[in-house]
């Protein structure tokens, strides 16, 4: 069974452009918080600010004294008042460069703190207008960034968590198929993605396949649940709109072998308690897996070679409603 984290920056600060719902919590109120969720396993940690207030060694110390584990250590490429146009993507070498030293120190750290997993979502590399970057030289410098720093740690999985815009108006990895390719081209065996159900559903991906088209690229590495309503990552609770996308999401990543892993949320508590909140979220998690559990694996393969669309949600609504 896959084990269940808490991106940490959930935990605290939540606000979008017009309201702020909760103040932000320092990294030990946060594990003090995770600590009291029901089903919580443990957190996904964020690079640079869960690194600032205390040392690693505490951290680590901190988060295992709760009974926590280490998901990932998710390293932020956006910066208030740098990378303006991009990090890994910038068209200023030193700004490249920094980015990738930013990446070998984040490495370090989750060595240090007890993880082999890497993730970053690129939502600065991008453009909002035509004629604002040169695709060729963006791909280029990109894969040559992601190669020195997959070369850092071999054993460092680096997952890349695709989304198709926000802030830009047009993310510069927006599919599965994108990171794929771009994976691909950047020839690391420990560069893959991390598969966001909702970036997924935003991007208009059916999230299953997504997920068969990455596990048949050897780059499924990672998963986050969340669920919006296909125009905008609302970080909503898991199948709470896409009901049956997430069954189906659920049922392939089992197939494709993910399941002794860790699932992570980027959820959001808007103006309800955190505890309460992501208690319903591992909850629904935990349903929605005993739902995906209840299809018949062997009846599932005859639908799916039958290829009747009206038997395939007879039995959906037979067997699960």
């Amino acid at each position: 069974m896959n084990k269940l984290a808490a991106i940490s920056a959930f935990l605290g600060n939540v606000k979008n452009r017009y309201i702020e719902y909760h103040p932000n919590n320092s990294i030990i109120d946060k594990i003090e918080l995770a600590s009291k969720i029901e089903r919580m396993d443990g957190l996904e940690l964020c690079y640079p600010a869960d690194f600032t207030e205390i040392p690693v060694s505490e951290l680590r110390k901190r988060m295992s004294d709760a009974g926590l584990g280490i998901a990932a250590v998710n390293i932020r490429t956006r910066r208030t008042g740098k990378w303006w146009r991009g990090s890994f993507s910038s068209a200023i070498a030193e700004e490249r460069q920094e980015l990738v030293d930013e990446f070998r120190k984040a490495m370090d750290m989750a060595s240090e703190v007890g993880t082999q997993r890497v993730s970053t979502c690129p939502l600065n590399e991008g453009h909002d207008y035509v004629f604002e970057m040169d695709y060729f030289d963006a791909y280029k410098d990109s894969e040559e960034a992601f190669a020195k720093i997959c070369e850092h740690n071999r054993q460092m999985q680096v997952c890349i968590e695709y989304k198709w815009n926000d802030p830009r108006q047009r993310c510069l990895l927006g599919g599965a198929a994108e990171v794929a390719l771009f994976c691909q081209n950047v020839s690391a065996d420990n560069l893959g993605a991390t598969l966001d159900i909702g970036h997924s559903i935003q991007a208009n991906e059916r999230p299953a396949q997504a997920a068969a088209l990455l596990h048949r690229a050897n780059r499924l590495f990672y998963v986050h649940l969340n669920d919006n309503d296909r125009y905008w990552d609302w970080d909503m609770l898991p199948g709470s709109v896409n009901f049956w996308d997430t069954i189906e999401f659920l049922y392939y990543i089992k197939s494709c072998g993910y399941t002794d892993d860790w699932i992570a949320y980027d959820v959001m508590a808007k103006e309800v308690d955190f505890e309460k909140h992501f208690n319903l979220v591992t909850k629904l998690t935990r349903k929605l897996e005993s739902l995906a559990d209840k299809l018949d694996r062997d009846r599932v393969r005859q639908l799916l070679n039958k290829r009747n669309p009206n038997d395939s949600i007879e039995y959906l609504f037979d067997t699960l409603l």
